[in-house]
């Protein structure tokens, strides 16, 4: 994690033994929740190992997916986790997970002993929105097929980790679609 934080701000070895001695370490089997909805979300996780999905459950008990999260990368419900009101999304493993979490209250000493953190957390939000965004513009852009191939071009690493049906669920189309769109492709290479 260090070397991740590395990549956005500089750190000295005070600034690094302070913030490693405020952190929690833990590890989740597949299927577990680190997040639910209707809860309110109080750590913001850093996935050391491991694969998590972000996803809503609609009334009619329909999974969506909003976003996957493997080695350094981000997850939680961060609507919940600011505002301090009940969880609109799911956050679950995929495989067993290890996360070093920050809890919010911890997040808020850490900005007041490190303030380089809070600019990093900042560059975090800020291309986490920038993504989102983009995300948005896709799935009324494009067509179900350039999704799927932009998803296995930008994601090779999540495709092969996760089953179709959660690919399937991320893109907004159902299982069988996104086979027959894989195989018109597997036709035309």
């Amino acid at each position: 994690m260090l070397n991740y934080i590395g990549k956005y701000v500089i750190l000295t070895t005070e600034e690094e033994l302070s913030l490693l001695s405020h952190i929690s370490y833990r590890k989740y089997l597949k299927g577990q929740y680190i997040i639910q909805q209707g809860d309110v979300c109080k750590y913001e996780c850093f996935v050391i190992s491991g694969c998590t999905k972000m996803f809503h459950m609609d009334h009619l008990g329909q999974e969506h997916i909003i976003m996957f999260a493997i080695e350094d990368w981000w997850t939680s419900d961060m609507g919940s986790f600011i505002s301090q009101t009940e969880a609109d999304f799911n956050v679950q493993c995929v495989e067993n997970t290890e996360l070093i979490m920050f809890h919010r209250d911890i997040i808020e000493k850490l900005y007041e002993e490190i303030p380089k953190l809070e600019r990093f957390f900042r560059q975090i939000v800020e291309r986490a929105l920038v993504a989102s965004q983009k995300r948005i513009v896709r799935s009324f852009s494009l067509t179900a097929r350039e999704r799927y191939l932009f998803f296995k071009n930008q994601y090779p690493e999540i495709e092969q980790r996760i089953p179709q049906y959660m690919i399937a669920s991320y893109l907004g189309i159902t299982k069988e679609f996104l086979s027959k769109i894989k195989s018109q492709i597997t036709l035309n290479s």
